[in-house]
């Protein structure tokens, strides 16, 4: 099977004052098509950047990240901004479902900005992503005539309406309670089971041990990267996820000659 996703030694430092920050530090892995991956780590560990990093909303300072074959770190912004729209279905702990318009116009939206599309389609294709997810019969219902749980289903079929190449997942059960966080995992453990590559990004282990496989991130650096059934034999949670500090560094000052 081949590779979706290609790390290779990356790194992300951000200058703040005087100060570097080393949010990645020498990052490297590979997803294969079709996997059901966890990143994981407390605040502060980096896997917010490596997220960035990997849904295209940011670029490293050093290293390499090919998607679906394309060399991330090379497209300038505009190329970077189509890749977001057809290769990369986005969901987030908060909706950010547009409250005036019903769940088929939320899902549609992300064909509208494709601009070759018409709107009959945008429609087909959104009652039918809202069908996968099971909300077939809420489609002219409004975000605040849903639960947390529908509009979470609703953002999820927005992200698969664009047949994306990789679903990813920031925190996607952080505002739900116990059995809808169940029922929402279930819902891309069923997603993975049709082919579909899935990350979910997540501090929480009774989220992890929900995908197949477990990166774990610390200090800005890949810790271990292994089977959930590896992290958990006894089905008991193993990781203690405990708040870390990036690492700051002095920024060095450029030498400065007399005329």
């Amino acid at each position: 099977m081949s590779a979706m996703i290609v790390v290779k030694d990356l790194r992300r430092t951000y200058t703040m004052g005087e100060f570097e920050v080393q949010a990645l530090r020498g990052v490297s892995f590979q997803i294969r098509r079709g996997e059901f991956v966890a990143i994981m780590g407390p605040s502060g560990s980096g896997k917010s950047t490596l997220m960035n990093m990997i849904g295209c909303l940011d670029t490293p300072t050093a290293g390499s990240y090919h998607l679906d074959g394309l060399p991330v770190e090379q497209l300038d912004p505009a190329l970077l901004a189509a890749v977001r729209n057809r290769k990369i279905g986005f969901v987030f702990q908060q909706f950010h479902l547009l409250s005036r318009s019903t769940a088929l116009e939320n899902v549609a939206l992300p064909l509208a900005y494709r601009g070759n599309i018409p709107a009959k389609e945008r429609l087909e294709r959104a009652a039918a992503a809202l069908t996968r997810v099971g909300l077939g019969e809420r489609m002219d219902h409004k975000p605040q005539e849903l639960s947390g749980g529908q509009q979470q289903r609703v953002a999820i079929a927005r992200a698969l309406v664009t047949d994306p190449a990789l679903l990813l997942a920031d925190e996607p059960t952080g505002a739900l309670d116990t059995r809808t966080s169940t029922e929402i995992m279930s819902l891309f453990a069923d997603l993975n089971r049709t082919g579909m590559t899935v990350v979910i990004v997540t501090h929480e282990p009774d989220v992890a041990r929900q995908t197949n496989r477990l990166l774990e991130i610390r200090d800005g650096q890949l810790m271990r990267d292994m089977r959930t059934t590896e992290a958990w034999p006894d089905g008991e949670h193993d990781i203690v996820a405990k708040p870390a500090r990036s690492r700051r560094l002095p920024v060095k000052q450029q030498w400065r000659f007399a005329s």
